[in-house]
């Protein structure tokens, strides 16, 4: 094999495929990159066994060939080259050592052979949708922040992603919980979609797959099976595993009936949280609503650090009432909110408090609150 390609094109692919691969490693070959070159173009392919990804970005492919290369390394030594420079890379008669040449330097790299590399990106996924690049960030950006980071509840440390209905109208819907919050997002169900089985997808995938939307504006093809998910735009290809577990029952923690409902502009209250919360501790971080017609009043205090108090206008019409929420919780939620307006839904001081955008019904949050 040997090719030349441009420094910043290698650089934007191997930034993409190298961050799937673990710094540690107990089988060797997955610390390496499988770098194909043919067609005018060069492949680079990275996998963890659970997530694999493939992008192909255009090359001057002087001999086609496949090789494999430490992807690490070999992503420093792309990172410090130059900007601007050629990179040539070659592999001739010996399968053990790549050859990587750029101005005056030249590096020689251990390599491993391509028939040991592993191949995940095959199998049958009959499910087949296309969505749009801005719902997906979308369904990411306002769930992936309660996901669940307790390994022991594997089951929640991920997105919850299956065909819903609501209000008569189908609807792709995306949710995560922690126990602690939940969110539930959703965007018009593609054609493709209906009959597609509930899936779980994780973590690791979610992080690199919004990194991948990052760079593209495209319309993006999702397949998926009961067992595993790929997700394909631009150049690249990403195929994960699912989460094998069942995601509970989700709507039973929504609550419906929440009759105290509390209005407030989001930018000043998640200021006012933010500041409220300095005094708070570090281990609860709680802080105290008071509500009341016309207004709010947010308060934390703690034995080391004092106390502060901060009001601010509101609209509220039901009986007074005193709640306490996590701050960086509360925030995380408000964060989401793109509109002027939050709106809290309420019913007493021990039960789930439902958070919406006023004037946006495709997200719905949930809260539970805190002892103050």
């Amino acid at each position: 094999m040997k090719l030349t390609i441009e420094r910043a094109a290698l650089l934007k692919s191997l930034n993409h495929v190298q961050s799937v691969v673990e710094r540690r490693n107990t089988i060797p070959i997955l610390s390496n990159v499988k770098i194909e070159g043919r067609n005018g173009q060069l492949s680079l392919n990275a996998t963890d066994m659970d997530l694999d990804i493939v992008e192909a970005v255009a090359a001057d492919v002087a001999r086609p060939g496949a090789t494999t290369a430490p992807a690490h390394t070999l992503y420093e030594i792309i990172r410090k080259l130059p900007e601007g420079s050629q990179v040539e890379i070659e592999q001739s008669g010996d399968d053990s050592q790549l050859v990587l040449r750029s101005g005056r330097s030249r590096f020689t790299l251990a390599s491993l052979p391509v028939t040991d590399y592993p191949v995940m990106s095959g199998g049958d996924l009959p499910y087949s949708f296309v969505l749009g690049a801005d719902d997906l960030k979308g369904l990411i950006d306002r769930t992936r922040f309660a996901i669940s980071s307790e390994e022991t509840r594997y089951y929640l440390n991920g997105i919850y992603l299956h065909a819903a209905s609501s209000a008569g109208v189908p609807v792709l819907r995306a949710v995560a919980t922690d126990g602690h919050r939940l969110a539930r997002v959703e965007v018009p169900l593609p054609d493709g979609a209906p009959g597609m089985p509930g899936v779980i997808v994780p973590r690791k995938t979610v992080t690199e797959l919004r990194k991948l939307l990052d760079e593209t504006s495209l319309d993006v093809t999702v397949s998926l099976s009961e067992t595993k998910i790929r997700f394909a735009f631009d150049d690249a290809v990403m195929t994960s595993k699912l989460i094998d577990g069942t995601f509970p029952d989700y709507e039973r923690v929504i609550p419906a009936d929440n009759d105290k409902v509390l209005e407030v502009d989001c930018k000043s209250f998640s200021q006012a949280v933010d500041r409220v919360s300095a005094i708070s501790t570090e281990k609860s971080r709680a802080i105290k609503l008071s509500v009341e017609k016309g207004g709010l009043t947010l308060s934390a205090s703690s034995p080391e650090n004092g106390s502060a108090v901060e009001e601010l206008e509101a609209s509220y019409e039901a009986t007074p009432m005193e709640i306490g929420f996590n701050s960086r919780y509360l925030m995380d939620i408000l964060a989401q909110i793109e509109g002027d307006a939050a709106r809290f839904a309420m019913a007493d001081a021990a039960s789930p408090t439902v958070v919406r955008e006023v004037t946006d019904s495709s997200a719905v949050y949930v809260l539970m609150p805190m002892r103050v």
